[in-house]
C-alpha cells in the first residue's frame, strides 16, 4: 500500500444517519462504507486527528434533531472525544461552527467521507475547497442510494473522477481509497 499522509487533517464525516441508513434498500454498499469509515475514524484517533460527525436535520422529517433518525448509524464507533456539527443543507459550513471548529483545532486540510455522494459530500468537498481546505475525498467510503436516471455506484464513481478535476480553488482534491489514507499530526 502506498499511504497517503494527510498531514494536520480532519476526518469529516458526513450524514452518516440512521434516517438515511436504516431503509429499504439501504444506500449501496452500506455496510462496507461504515466499516471504512470505522477503519479510518480509528486511524484518525490513534494519530491525534480530530474526528467530526456532521448530522443533517430537518424538522418534521426522518431527521428532525434528536429523533432517532437524526442519530449517528448504530454502527459507527464513537469516542467521546469527537466532534458533532449540525447542519440544515447540504454545506457543512453553511451556517455551522465548521469552519471556526477546525481553526481552532489548527486543521490545514480535511479527510471527507459519508453520505450523499452527489449532495452533502460534493457540496462539502467544493465549499471546503474553496475556503482553502485541501480535500482528501475517501473514495470508498461515500455513498448514496440509486437513483431513476443512475445507480449509486455510478454516482459514487462520477463524483470520484470529477471532484479532483476541480483545480479553480487553487488547492487540490484528491479521491484516495480509504485503505490508503493515514493521518498524523505536526507537532
Amino acid at each position: 500500500m502506498n499511504a497517503i499522509d494527510t498531514g494536520t487533517a480532519a476526518l469529516v464525516v458526513i450524514d452518516v444517519q440512521r434516517g438515511l441508513f436504516d431503509t429499504r434498500p439501504p444506500p449501496f454498499e452500506a455496510d462496507a462504507v461504515v466499516a471504512r469509515i470505522n477503519g479510518l475514524a480509528d486511524r484518525a484517533r490513534a494519530a491525534g486527528a480530530p474526528v467530526v460527525f456532521v448530522q443533517h436535520e430537518r424538522d418534521g422529517s426522518p431527521l428532525a434533531f434528536g429523533s432517532n433518525g437524526w442519530s449517528l448509524e448504530s454502527s459507527l464507533r464513537q469516542s467521546p472525544r469527537d466532534y458533532v456539527v449540525r447542519k440544515t443543507t447540504p454545506d457543512a459550513f453553511l451556517r455551522t461552527g465548521l469552519a471556526d471548529l477546525l481553526q481552532a483545532l489548527a486543521v490545514d486540510r480535511l479527510v471527507l467521507c459519508g453520505y450523499a455522494s452527489e449532495f452533502c459530500v460534493d457540496t462539502t468537498a467544493r465549499r471546503a475547497a474553496a475556503l482553502g481546505f485541501p480535500v482528501t475525498l475517501a473514495a470508498d467510503a461515500h455513498t448514496t442510494h440509486d437513483k431513476p436516471h443512475l445507480d449509486a455506484a455510478r454516482i459514487r464513481a462520477h463524483h470520484n473522477a470529477t471532484l479532483p478535476d476541480i483545480s479553480s480553488f487553487g488547492v487540490e482534491i484528491r479521491a484516495v481509497d480509504s485503505d490508503a489514507i493515514e493521518f498524523s499530526r505536526a507537532g
